[in-house]
């Protein structure tokens, strides 16, 4: 048999029983303790808030459990089963130039992959979110954000993959490193650009309008050093009961935004100390970080691919007959991610650090206590389990479990 195809079944194998059997330890280890809660947060969270949070959990796992196995089927499909050869041959019969071809089958096969995720999108949206209290979407709403989506993915990805491919077919030899500058620039354009012109496709922003919560958060920021566009309130509810906060955006364009869930559940001292968390992961450059990381493993992936473009066992052993630069990079999507797994705990770890260096740069500018009493309160409305089995969190989560977390902030 193919070296490739054998290598490829054997990962698949490898990757769905390790992911299989972390979900049952996760829901084994949830189920056994959701009558009774930790005692850090016993006073804090009530029996059927844990409950609720640990049900919640299980439920999220168990449809996690199902669309692993339905993914894991595609990805076969696609590969092993001729899907994409498929498509390839389709598409070769309208008899355009090669490189307006390879883009549309790439397209097509985006769209596609989109619209086959679509049903477990709807049923964790519908089903899961509404039977716990916090979807508040719609099928107008779910829809038109599909619709949205799919425009975007046309109209910005349309000529980033005529680009990529047409970088493939004419620069030699390190075409790879072409693609990875354009990759690179592509990264930093869409950080910059998603909070000014994508993000308000889907949600409204508007100021901050609390003149005293503005003006403290005002006075952090310039105790931090962080200059930013504006402080900004997104309708999450509109989807959503679920809280959250973050920065978005590059350079000068950079952006503060809470959900207005989280506006309404926390009090003043527990939202500055929310932003002095997510201030700490800028101070501590923790984006830069991850930027770096980011930009040499995308160099090593497309450096290796530069390499397997030219094995014809590639292409045979993973379902395409027939070599070329948009079934390679297709054939490299679809498989890296495989592969990519088995790095996921040493990622997981690296962030789990990060979030224990954010939260002590959080404690130091407004004490531990108001970041812990915002952390109880957010993993108590957002029903966060507290009890993960500890396996299955190092490998999956990228934030400390919430006893570690907590018990980190008190000392």
């Amino acid at each position: 048999m193919n070296p490739y195809t054998l290598l490829f079944i054997a990962a698949v194998a490898l990757s769905l029983l390790i992911q299989q059997w972390l979900a049952g330890r996760q829901i084994a280890h949830i189920h056994a303790r959701r009558n009774q809660v930790p005692e850090a947060f016993a006073d804090s969270i009530s029996l059927a808030a844990h409950q609720k949070a640990a049900e919640y959990s299980i439920a999220k796992t168990r449809l996690g459990r199902i669309e692993l196995i339905y993914d894991i089927a595609l990805l076969l499909a696609w590969t092993l089963g001729g899907g994409l050869a498929l498509l390839n041959d389709l598409v070769l019969q309208l008899g355009w130039d090669p490189l307006i071809s390879g883009v549309i089958v790439m397209m097509s096969f985006l769209l596609l992959t989109s619209l086959l995720d679509v049903p477990f999108s709807a049923w964790s949206t519908f089903n899961l979110e509404s039977r716990f209290g916090f979807n508040h979407s719609t099928p107008g709403l779910f829809v038109g954000d599909l619709a949205k989506q799919a425009m975007l993915l046309l109209i910005i990805g349309t000529p980033l993959v005529w680009l990529v491919l047409w970088l493939m077919q004419a620069s030699g030899p390190l075409w790879w490193l072409y693609v990875w500058a354009v990759w690179v620039s592509f990264s930093l354009i869409m950080m910059w650009a998603f909070p000014a012109f994508i993000a308000p496709l889907f949600n409204k922003f508007m100021p901050l309008e609390d003149s005293e919560l503005r003006q403290r958060i005002e006075g952090l920021l310039s105790r931090c050093g962080f200059t930013s566009q504006g402080i900004y309130v997104m309708d999450g509810s509109r989807r959503s009961g679920h809280g959250n906060a973050y920065f978005t955006g590059l350079g000068h364009n950079k952006r503060i935004v809470f959900f207005d869930t989280l506006i309404n559940t926390l009090d003043p001292d527990e939202i500055e100390a929310v932003l002095a968390h997510e201030l700490g992961h800028f101070k501590r450059r923790h984006v830069q970080k991850r930027l770096i990381s980011m930009l040499f493993i995308s160099m090593a992936g497309l450096a290796l691919l530069g390499w397997l473009v030219e094995q014809p066992a590639f292409y045979q052993g993973l379902g395409a007959p027939e070599p070329s630069m948009h079934m390679a990079l297709l054939l490299f999507m679809l498989t890296a991610p495989v592969f990519s797994l088995f790095l996921q705990p040493v990622f997981s770890k690296l962030s789990r650090k990060h979030e224990f260096e954010a939260d002590s740069f959080a404690a130091e500018q407004t004490g531990a206590g108001f970041l812990i009493s915002a952390l109880v309160k957010l993993y108590r409305d957002n029903a966060s389990t507290l009890t993960p089995d500890p396996l299955y969190s190092a490998f999956h989560d990228s934030h400390p479990p919430a006893s570690v977390r907590v018990a980190h902030l008190s000392r």
